[in-house]
């Protein structure tokens, strides 16, 4: 019983670190990164497909994303897609290739995007001690139900304190490694 509820939540937090890791890769920082098209979907012939499943993707420079789509005809509706995704870059159509400039950052927006980052670990941190809180309701249950004792219920609490603090831990470097590549200029 024990076990099981411990590895249920350290199961729920690697969740929430993963979630957050990729909810911080989708933030533009000014550089190119391939996970900012993740969120896109193209029409391909009556079906919403991943950009990436429509197109040869490149990045031929730090602030250049190349897009050239296997099938030419292709070429509007990527460039309505990327304009309808609001990732806030115009895309660039040249009747063969679309590109897309990704703009330097100002300072002022770098600030932003750091509050923003905060703001996103500290719902993720949130998230770990509430699935905590809810790990340590069902040992409390099971130790009322007399599943477990008293002593095994206070151990575990230990053990659930210190998973806790891993992760949160996890989430405040994988916070801190992103605010870093922002504030690089």
């Amino acid at each position: 019983m024990v076990e099981t509820t411990i590895n249920d939540a350290k199961d729920r937090m690697e969740k929430t670190v993963i979630n957050s890791q990729t909810e911080l890769s989708r933030m533009r920082t000014g550089r190119a990164s391939l996970s900012m098209l993740d969120p896109i979907k193209v029409d391909y012939y009556g079906a919403m497909s991943p950009l990436n499943q429509v197109a040869n993707i490149s990045i031929p420079e730090p602030r250049l994303i190349n897009i050239q789509p296997w099938d030419k005809s292709m070429l509007q509706a990527i460039d309505r897609a990327i304009q309808q995704a609001d990732i806030g870059i115009t895309p660039q159509n040249d009747g063969n290739i679309i590109r897309l400039p990704i703009p330097s950052l100002t300072e002022d927006r770098r600030k932003e995007l750091v509050k923003v980052i905060h703001s996103m670990a500290e719902e993720a941190r949130v998230a770990i001690r509430n699935i905590r809180r809810d790990a340590l309701d069902t040992l409390k249950k099971a130790q009322k139900d007399s599943n477990i004792s008293e002593d095994e219920e206070y151990n575990a609490g230990i053990d659930m304190q210190e998973i806790t603090d891993t992760y949160i831990k996890k989430i405040d470097e994988v916070a801190k490694a992103k605010e870093i590549e922002i504030m690089e200029v």
